[in-house]
């Protein structure tokens, strides 16, 4: 198995790689969010998690491609549960990935960016619906240990 600083650098590059062209809802470029997840996350493996918890959601990358690479099962598992479907209702996914320890630390600390509404240019009506949603994960993430 690889270690953490291989697999470390093997999520990085692959990010890095991967949301190159993309942005975020304030025209920045996308990398800047899972680099700002990880530095949220405490342990060693969700920093990895973090680096690519958007990664199968928003890019060609499949789970198999990560296991493929040399990832952890652990790394990739959390990864996978973070992957919302698009026909998967939003609440369904919440609690379905709190089952992950590492899944549940991402995604925390994910949704604490997300809710910064300061790092948006204006705000409309949709960016705050979007923050309830998330304030309400937010709050159940907490409360269910």
């Amino acid at each position: 198995m690889l270690s953490y600083n291989e697999q470390f650098q093997i999520a990085l590059e692959l990010a890095v790689e991967k949301h190159k062209n993309q942005t975020d809802k304030a025209g920045n470029p996308y990398i800047l969010h899972p680099l700002h997840v990880m530095e949220n996350v405490n342990s060693k493996e969700g920093k990895i998690v973090a680096i690519l918890h958007d990664i199968i959601e928003d890019t060609d990358i499949t789970e198999n491609y990560l296991l493929k690479i040399g990832l952890s099962k652990r790394i990739v598992d959390a990864v996978v549960a973070l992957t919302r479907s698009e026909d998967m209702d939003y609440q369904e996914y919440i609690k379905n990935l709190s089952s992950n320890p590492l899944a549940k630390e991402v995604k925390l600390a994910d949704l604490e960016h997300n809710m910064d509404l300061k790092r948006l240019p204006t705000l409309e009506e949709k960016d705050l619906e979007r923050n309830r949603k998330y304030q309400i994960a937010y709050h159940y993430l907490i409360n269910n240990k």
